[in-house]
């Protein structure tokens, strides 16, 4: 697969289901503004625990897929590609949550 280089292509392998969209932003930020649809939820601060393979706590949604993360500007997202890369998981960096609406991506909202 060719690595994600742009936000139209992420909604694109989104909405083929290709990929896995992680917001890693707090809950309240999500609360407030929804999230990409389809997007797994785990803040920043949680991510070790959820992106390692060997943790009991591990999300095995995150496994076997290309992993595109966003959180509100972009910079959030670019330590948890680290880290998910750190764990072995194929990540990229798409920016932020703004980027993702910008672009026409579909959001949704928790009632």
């Amino acid at each position: 697969m060719n690595p994600i280089t742009s936000v139209p292509q992420a909604i694109d392998l989104a909405s083929k289901g290709e990929i896995v969209l992680l917001d890693v932003r707090e809950a309240g930020e999500v609360a407030t503004s929804g999230t990409a649809r389809g997007a797994i939820h785990i803040p920043l601060g949680l991510l070790p625990l959820r992106a390692d393979p060997r943790a009991p706590d591990y999300d095995a949604r995150l496994t076997g897929k290309p992993v595109a993360v966003f959180c509100a500007a972009g910079a959030r997202a670019g330590r948890a590609v680290e880290l998910l890369q750190r764990f072995g998981h194929e990540a990229v960096n798409i920016g932020g949550f703004g980027d993702w609406c910008g672009c026409g991506g579909p959001v949704q909202r928790h009632a």
